[in-house]
């Protein structure tokens, strides 16, 4: 499937927070993510707390040792919704 891509506000406020070695990781990954962000390198996995907490599916993708990112899907858009350690999962 052919996705379109949004990302939210809190997203990009904690991507530019990120030291230039971790954006060029996310970088990296997202040339990945964009062709299939259930690609295997990625780890993509559901989020049981947040999907539960958000009322729909809500999934993370595995940038670095302690580096999610966290998006979920509608339709033919995938949503970034943050990016940041595991704490983001508590958001």
């Amino acid at each position: 499937m052919k996705y379109r891509f949004a990302a939210a506000k809190r997203f990009w406020k904690n991507f530019h927070a990120l030291s230039p070695r971790k954006k060029a990781s996310a970088n990296e990954a997202w040339v990945i993510f964009k062709n299939d962000p259930f690609d295997p390198r990625l780890g993509a996995h559901k989020i049981h707390h947040l999907s539960g907490l958000a009322g729909e599916t809500i999934y993370a993708v595995r940038i670095e040792a302690d580096l999610r990112v966290i998006f979920k899907i509608q339709g033919d858009t995938i949503y970034t919704v943050d990016i940041g350690t595991h704490a983001i999962y508590k958001s």
